[in-house]
């Protein structure tokens, strides 16, 4: 695009870079740096000097690559200078023993996953980091989150959330924690926080926590690339498996998620718009890894969406089938939101009640405080019972705690349709 381009669309241009290319320029820069902080300032740089140069030279026709060569640029830089100045000051500063040569670093041939990303990703998944601290560093690094969408994310403050990463960065360059995929005998302790990342990176990709999209495709895309990286370099582990058909079974759905531009429910979905070829892969997938016991998290998870997307219709999903799931999933993984999805299928598979007195005692869950899904389904049980004054009440509530537009458009529409 030769010429003088118009602010406005540089503009767009870099934000449409920054969502769909930081992961791959920054774990790059990374491997040139050997330190997080200064990757990130390097990258920031070339963000910036793109917003100075497309607009005279046009946007490139591969801006993830132009940025990456430039934000690799300026990391050799601050490691020249850096050199310089320990040349300049041989008494005073000692050679620290996890230095090492730049140059050969952008030399070197990278075998097993050729995928920085991946890279990034173990490193941030190192065991001597908390678990938290791994999964929150990896949204933020390799999924390029705001902190304040990884908090939304983790359902913590922003200030806990802020405190995490900056903890976990200092302690990846204080251990002079190494930038690659572990040797296989390393593998098994790190895969678990490496498959809770990737996750977590789907879900937030499937539903933004915020903004005016009801998704991010790019993060659900990187995730979905991820997970099928993982299956070529751990083919016979069960736990990876179930992460690859759990998100297949989920993004299966995904054009069906909107009917124009209103967000549509599971019982409201078009099933003939369901992709039919992800579906039989991530059940096979399912049944393959189910022959393993305990059966992992996410292959219970993967199970449970087996079952919504192999129904003929929403009337005859198998509620039953779906709680024992559920059942199983809360021995295996004692989370909050889990709890919250088993007493929604409580509700359809022994009513109303039940279902809604498990989300009452739910309320008092400090986590879910400002959960906005508690809320909706409150609201939803409420409404199926006829308890409308409090069925509005909780819709009010989830409005309040909704941050993603298309989800609170949907919740007004209900509320809205309480008035008839």
């Amino acid at each position: 695009m030769p010429g003088q381009v118009a602010s406005a669309e540089v503009a767009a241009a870099v934000a449409d870079a920054h969502r769909s290319q930081w992961a791959f320029v920054l774990a790059a820069t990374v491997r040139i740096t050997g330190n997080i902080d200064a990757a990130e300032e390097a990258v920031q740089d070339a963000y910036a000097s793109a917003l100075e140069t497309w607009g005279d030279r046009g946007v490139p026709e591969n801006p993830g690559a132009w940025l990456t060569t430039v934000a690799r640029r300026r990391a050799l830089d601050m490691h020249r200078r850096a050199a310089t100045a320990r040349r300049a000051l041989p008494k005073l500063v000692e050679q620290d023993p996890g230095a090492f040569d730049a140059e050969a670093i952008v030399e070197e041939a990278t075998d097993g996953i050729r995928d920085d990303r991946l890279r990034l990703i173990f490193t941030c998944c190192h065991p001597a980091l908390g678990f938290d601290a791994q999964v929150a560093l990896t949204l933020r690094l390799v999924c390029g989150l705001s902190t304040a969408d990884a908090a939304r994310a983790f359902l913590v403050p922003e200030p806990t959330m802020a405190a995490r990463i900056t903890r976990a960065k200092k302690k990846i360059q204080a251990a002079h924690i190494p930038y690659r995929v572990p040797d296989a005998s390393e593998l098994g302790e790190r895969v678990n926080g490496v498959l809770a990342v990737v996750y977590l990176m789907y879900t937030t990709g499937h539903t933004a926590p915020s903004g005016a999209n009801l998704m991010r495709r790019d993060l659900a895309e990187r995730a979905y690339e991820l997970a099928r990286m993982l299956r070529q370099l751990l083919p016979t582990d069960p736990a990876v498996a179930g992460l690859l058909a759990l998100i297949l079974l989920t993004d299966a759905r995904r054009n069906a998620r909107l009917d124009g531009p209103d967000l549509a429910l599971l019982s409201e979905q078009d099933r003939s718009r369901w992709d039919r070829s992800a579906i039989a892969e991530g059940a096979a997938l399912v049944r393959e890894a189910l022959s393993r016991r305990p059966p992992h998290r996410f292959v219970l998870m993967a199970a449970i969406a087996a079952v919504h997307d192999e129904s003929a219709s929403w009337s005859e999903t198998d509620w039953d089938e779906i709680l024992g799931l559920y059942d199983l999933l809360v021995d295996t993984w004692t989370s909050p939101v889990v709890q919250l999805n088993r007493a929604i299928a409580l509700g359809f598979a022994r009513g109303f009640a039940a279902g809604l007195a498990v989300l009452d005692d739910l309320s008092a869950d400090p986590q879910l405080a400002r959960y906005p899904y508690l809320a909706a389904a409150r609201a939803d049980f409420l409404t199926r019972l006829g308890r409308f004054q409090d069925a509005r009440l909780a819709y009010e509530e989830a409005i309040v705690l909704t941050e993603n537009e298309a989800e609170r458009t949907f919740l007004k529409r209900r509320l809205a349709g309480l008035a008839g």
